[in-house]
């Protein structure tokens, strides 16, 4: 049986739902299918790397990337596996409370940004993001990678939990759409149920821009949101900061119901 030897330059792309395409460093450049990344990354890891292309030539199609939307199969963590996994570690309401706020506020922009078939996938991602929080504080986006490792999150997954402490306690920087959401709406969340709280209604359902906007200008008022990661959260996601405050006040006033629902059932 004659053995190949692949090159550590490799790409995915999805061929059918749950099933991608790994492009290997043949000879002739076969290609094999695989169901899931993970089943992929194994075989590519147990192969030597002894690259069979010419000096400076890329192994790769021109169309070969590695896409945002890789679908559900060989790392995306079950919603009900990543609660289980949550409240290992964290078992205080208010921490509960703003993981499951921010799960709820993720998936609403993934439906809102055309991310709709992979809501499930921001959800987890937003659920899980302060894992590490309540039991190590001084440790906030770097413990998590131990705990989510021993949890079985992928490190897709893994990166984008620890990118949104980018620039405040890590220096990985969110790459990817959906981790630039969790960066600029992480802090605004709480800085908006911290506002609602204030009113009569004590709910973000009749809560207008305007008000909101002179709460976030009050630099007193909730001071432990940064006012300067909420805007460099904007920024990076080349909104206007009104168009931020606006769609995370829309996400959550459209969500609030579900999420009290669900703390009251802790």
């Amino acid at each position: 049986m004659k053995t190949f030897n692949f090159c550590k330059q490799t790409a995915f792309q999805p061929a059918k739902k749950n099933v991608f395409v790994g492009f290997i460093c043949y000879p002739f450049r076969r290609r094999e299918v695989f169901l899931d990344r993970r089943e992929f990354l194994h075989k590519i890891k147990a192969t030597p790397h002894n690259c069979v292309c010419a000096p400076r030539r890329s192994c790769l199609p021109n169309d070969a990337v590695l896409p945002e939307k890789t679908g559900k199969a060989g790392y995306k963590m079950e919603r009900n596996e990543a609660w289980a996994l949550l409240t290992k570690y964290n078992k205080d309401h208010f921490h509960l409370q703003h993981a499951l706020t921010v799960e709820a506020v993720m998936r609403w922009f993934a439906n809102d940004l055309g991310y709709g078939a992979e809501a499930d996938y921001w959800g987890v991602v937003g659920l899980l993001h302060d894992i590490d929080f309540e039991l190590y504080p001084e440790q906030h986006c770097v413990k998590c990678v131990e705990l989510l490792q021993k949890g079985g999150v992928s490190e897709d997954m893994i990166h984008a939990v620890v990118s949104h402490g980018y620039g405040i306690c890590v220096d990985t920087a969110p790459e990817r759409e959906m981790e630039k959401v969790l960066f600029a709406c992480d802090e605004l969340t709480g800085l908006i149920w911290a506002a609602a709280l204030m009113r009569p209604s004590r709910s973000t359902k009749d809560m207008e821009l305007k008000s909101l906007k002179k709460k976030y200008k009050d630099k007193k008022f909730a001071a432990g949101c940064s006012r300067d990661v909420i805007a460099r959260g904007a920024e990076q996601l080349g909104w206007e900061l009104d168009t931020l405050l606006s769609k995370t006040l829309q996400a959550m006033a459209e969500t609030e119901d579900t999420v009290l629902a669900e703390v009251a059932a802790l």
